[in-house]
């Protein structure tokens, strides 16, 4: 027997047959009969007949998702569609039956009648392109059972499309197995509406008088009516947010959530799907035919959020995934593979670092524009191995005024001929790029490399020597003259401060040099001098207790004093020491760096790149931190032993907590980059990455590498 639509539409699919229940039966006679006939035929209407809110999975349906579409049970039919070869249009027939009003209840919806309006199916649906008036109708009241509230949790960040299914209707809703994949489930152009999201406080689950959770055992208590469905379920947060908190759940824990279904509370079949840190349930009942997908993080294309921001946080504070890899296996955590995450990297979160640290660049340089366009600098490198092996070299360049990063450049060994000359092509960038930034170095601070005195004399750049260099080298050479002479090694800790009050007490490098040469007349107990920028020293007269203390004339201590003292490249170097910035801060920055870029770690040139890039956006942040202090005002301070200092205790201030929100803000901005990466991939392409530095060699094939390799072991005895 063929089945057809009762009112005479042809060609038509799906049909739905009566509902044996009431209101909806009643609501439905209404519609087709006026009278109603004593005795009834075969009734089945056609899905002409309906509004698309009386479809329970019209948005799986539009995008192939299911196979059918599903009434719901309060369903009533309302349209009139083609009866027939000469109908061209549908009208509205919602005057042809009586409206039903549940006992007992006061929330009837006003109903309002709108004709002339044009209404089209959503995407994905046929497009009937007819005119009609549709009921317009409010929901009141809660459609949550409560059974799907019995645990005291907040919904937050899921993503459920539920639809049910009466079995009254003779109908059956399908979910295909493309429905567990990792692509959102949306149709083109299609955007979800905002709903307001339903967050349960213990309080609010407590209250009694709350009206709108009805009982199960209650006359009038409905499960159709409870159920969670796609046009009027609950909201959830889609829209991702770095802040937002997240758990650890057990899958144990989420399969007892979802095995039993929240309608008729019988067993559900679940079906897993895992993709990372990212995991998806299809939840359908063996009775009622209820089904819902339920996923754990919300989606972005076919990326899971969580496994992007977890990428994200691991590069952007300078971790390790092979640690954190390690970690998650060791407690059986969910989480993606190493491919995933170097993918991760390459595609948003360098082109992210590279962005923001060019915008904090800019800003920087805006702000000391403002306050004149000369500025102090400190410079340094440093290599990311001992010794002349070094592939890469990142010269640092530092505002001394401010204790910022003004720029780092990263040379790689090949582009220079040699890991020698990396330091001058690094100060070269960084002097070149603050002046293509209306910048000039007023004066620069750094260590006594030849290469850097002989390029900043020729480019007529004014140079200080930092202290600390200049003390370590002096002090190694004094340390190993004075191991014969023990009366030399008691002047060492005097001889290094006398290098530092020599260069902070002074502003003129000829008197850098007096008050340095008249520390040989002082080592013999002569305090006047012959030099007129200081004739005496400064120290009160003292008569010694101890003769012996002093260096003799003619002695063998004096006479290695003096060669190593009175040196004339030692001289030279004392009329350049800085006498008001050091790069003490430059130092430290520098030991910042293996924290992001450890030097046991091989990175390539991009990943070394963006890791510098990250130490500086991290000492900027944190650079003018103070000193912590005491609930009552006092300064904390920490005792610390040094090697250097052979057991003797040494007081430092203790600052306050580093900040990370440089880290927030680039978690913020990995969102534009993933929804928009082609600017920032424009912005990439402007960093010359240099070739690798076996490639320019031959690379001999694999198979013949171990066809001719032999072990020492295993050679035949001759």
């Amino acid at each position: 027997m063929v089945r057809k639509c009762f009112l005479g539409c042809e060609g038509t699919s799906p049909l739905y047959g009566l509902p044996k229940a009431e209101p909806s039966r009643s609501r439905w006679l209404d519609f087709i009969f006026n009278p109603i006939p004593p005795t009834l035929p075969s009734l089945f209407l056609c899905r002409l007949h309906f509004t698309d809110g009386c479809f329970s999975n019209l948005r799986l349906f539009s995008n192939g998702f299911a196979k059918l579409l599903a009434l719901r049970e309060d369903a009533v039919p309302t349209l009139c569609g083609p009866m027939g070869e000469d109908a061209s249009q549908h009208q509205d027939c919602s005057a042809h039956y009586r409206p039903f009003e549940h006992v007992g209840c006061q929330t009837d919806t006003p109903q309002r009648i709108s004709t002339g309006t044009q209404t089209n199916s959503p995407v994905g649906m046929h497009s009937v392109g007819i005119q009609s008036a549709r009921l317009k109708s409010t929901s009141v009241g809660t459609q949550l059972s409560m059974g799907s509230l019995k645990a005291h949790v907040r919904s937050k960040a899921m993503q459920t499309q539920v639809s049910p299914v009466s079995a009254d209707f003779g109908t059956t809703a399908h979910l295909q197995d493309s429905l567990l994949t990792s692509t959102p489930i949306k149709g083109p152009g299609w955007r979800p509406s905002k709903r307001p999201r339903l967050e349960l406080e213990e309080e609010e689950e407590s209250d009694s008088s709350n009206e709108s959770h009805k009982d199960p055992l209650d006359s009038t208590y409905n499960p159709g009516d409870s159920v969670l469905t796609e046009e009027t379920d609950v909201s959830y947060e889609t829209q991702p947010t770095p802040n937002e908190a997240k758990y650890i759940v057990f899958e144990s824990c989420l399969k007892q959530l979802l095995e039993n279904c929240p309608v008729c509370k019988g067993g559900c079949d679940l079906q897993q799907r895992r993709i990372g840190t990212y995991v998806a349930f299809t939840q359908k009942c063996l009775h009622c035919s209820y089904f819902r997908h339920w996923e754990s993080q919300p989606m972005a294309g076919n990326t899971p959020i969580g496994n992007l921001q977890l990428s994200a946080a691991t590069y952007f504070t300078g971790s390790s995934f092979i640690q954190l890899q390690k970690v998650c296996e060791a407690m059986q955590l969910q989480i993606f593979q190493y491919d995933t995450f170097r993918r991760h990297v390459r595609n948003y979160m360098e082109p992210a670092i590279v962005h923001k640290w060019k915008m904090d660049q800019q800003h920087h340089f805006q702000q000391q524009l403002r306050l004149g366009g000369s500025v102090a600098v400190g410079g340094d490198m440093r290599a990311d191995s001992p010794g002349h092996s070094a592939k890469f070299g990142s010269y640092s360049l530092m505002n001394l005024e401010s204790n910022t990063i003004l720029d780092i450049q990263l040379v790689q060994s090949n582009e220079v001929g040699g890991s020698y000359h990396m330091e001058k092509e690094g100060l070269k960038r960084c002097l070149d790029h603050l002046e293509a930034n209306g910048f000039k170095a007023d004066y620069i601070v750094t260590d006594r490399h030849p290469q850097i005195q002989k390029y900043l004399r020729e480019r007529n750049i004014t140079q200080f020597y930092d202290v600390w260099h200049f003390e370590k080298g002096l002090s190694k050479k004094l340390e190993k003259a004075s191991h014969k002479e023990d009366i030399l090694k008691k002047w060492l800790q005097s001889i290094k401060n006398h290098v530092y009050w020599c260069a902070t007490s002074s502003t003129t490098g000829p008197e850098k040099v007096a008050k340095w040469t008249s520390l040989l007349n002082h080592l013999q107990n002569v305090h006047d001098h012959e030099d007129p920028l200081f004739p005496k020293c400064l120290h009160p007269e003292r008569a010694s207790r101890d003769p012996n203390k002093w260096l003799q004339p003619g002695s063998v201590a004096l006479h290695k004093a003096e060669k190593l003292l009175l040196n004339k490249r030692v001289l030279k170097d004392v009329a350049k020491l800085s006498h008001h910035h050091q790069t003490s801060s430059l130092e430290s920055f520098h030991s910042l760096i293996l924290r992001f870029a450890p030097k046991n770690v091989v990175f390539p040139f991009m990943g070394m790149l963006c890791r510098l890039y990250l130490a500086s956006m991290h000492h900027n942040e944190n650079a003018s931190r103070v000193q912590a202090t005491t609930s009552a005002g006092q300064a904390v301070y920490k005792v610390v032993y040094p090697k250097a200092k052979m057991g003797e205790g040494v007081v430092k201030p203790v600052k306050t907590d580093p900040t990370f929100n440089y880290v927030h803000d680039l978690m913020r901005l990995l969102m534009e980059v993933f929804e928009d990466p082609t600017s920032f991939d424009e912005e990439m392409k402007t960093i010359p990455i240099p070739p690798d530095l076996s490639a320019e060699n031959t690379r001999t094939p694999k198979a013949e590498l171990v066809a001719r390799h032999i072990s020492r072991f295993n050679l035949e005895v001759v």
